[in-house]
């Protein structure tokens, strides 16, 4: 039976992206998704393991890719026919690959309709950062060592490996080790994700902390100690860069103090108004390691503690 007008080109098209497949056929390798990995980078491992790009792969596979982009200042939407077949590609089952991509959401929805993919620009806040080296070369079989996850705030660090990356404009990851205290305080941030109160108390400590960092105040010995500890061993923290290490390390220099906040705000009694607010801050001084701790009626933190009952 001749073929439909205008099929020939996208056959021919296809068959020249597979052409390249050789020797293995498509599906030989096992390609795992990471905990929280971006789309975009799941998606570009996979076409790597075959030696494609992703333009190739995804006309390979009979997906229609619109858009331009990259990882992490861009994210990969994929339909549900596309995402079904980069599973059977990678030889993942679609439930894995849905629990294991937080952007690839589903939903139930049946692999049906036109297979699609589209770039769409990422605000920086949401978007990927590097994920750590040596556990995508342990999870890619030492294939590679480069991916972007959409790590949740409790895996700041990897403190197997003693890396992490903060900020999506970093392009590979810092050396923690340098600072333990990092390490202590990804242990103690573990059992807060059990607290009912834990997601929004560490909303309210992060935006804290992180007034106080930017402007220097209360912690800012101890911050700029610890900032000076990473930049010495990290050579990417280049002080004549187009990004201060200021702004590209604040997450990090701040995690211990923000889980310990976190982890009094979330304590704090649920009658809080029944208390001095004196004696609240005596406590949470006394938490961070503050021998005086006073902040001015304009602080953040009295604003937290006047707003709730």
């Amino acid at each position: 039976m001749p073929a439909a007008p205008g099929t020939e080109r996208s056959d021919a098209s296809a068959a020249g992206a597979w052409a390249q497949l050789s020797p293995p056929p498509p599906g030989v390798f096992r390609i795992r998704p990471l905990s929280f990995e971006a789309t975009a980078s799941y998606s570009e491992r996979l076409s790597h393991a075959y030696r494609l790009t992703l333009p190739q792969l995804c006309d390979g596979l009979g997906i229609s890719l619109s858009g331009h982009g990259a990882c992490p200042t861009a994210g990969l939407v994929l339909s549900p026919t596309a995402a079904s077949r980069l599973a059977d590609l990678g030889r993942i089952p679609m439930t894995h690959l849905t629990h294991a991509l937080p952007h690839l959401v589903q939903g139930g929805t049946p692999p049906t309709g036109p297979a699609t993919a589209r770039w769409r620009p990422t605000e920086r806040r949401r978007q990927a950062v590097r994920a750590c080296t040596m556990c995508v070369r342990h999870h890619s079989h030492g294939a590679t060592g480069t991916a972007w996850i959409h790590r949740p705030w409790h895996r700041l660090v990897c403190v197997r490996h003693q890396q992490a990356a903060p900020d999506p404009r970093l392009t590979s990851t810092l050396y923690t080790g340098v600072v333990p205290e990092l390490a202590a305080a990804h242990h103690a941030h573990q059992p807060l994700q059990r607290h009912p109160r834990s997601a929004n108390a560490w909303m309210a400590a992060r935006a804290i902390t992180t007034r106080w960092y930017d402007h220097q105040q209360h912690l800012t010995d101890r911050w700029h100690h610890r900032l000076r500890q990473l930049s010495s061993s990290n050579s990417q923290l280049d002080p004549a860069g187009n990004t201060s290490a200021v702004l590209l390390t604040r997450d990090l220099v701040t995690y211990p103090e923000t889980v310990a906040l976190t982890r009094t705000l979330a304590t704090l009694p649920r009658h809080r108004r029944a208390y001095p607010t004196h004696v609240l801050l005596s406590g949470i001084g006394h938490r961070l390691g503050l021998a005086h701790f006073s902040p001015a009626a304009s602080d953040p933190l009295h604003t937290y503690l006047g707003s709730r009952p």
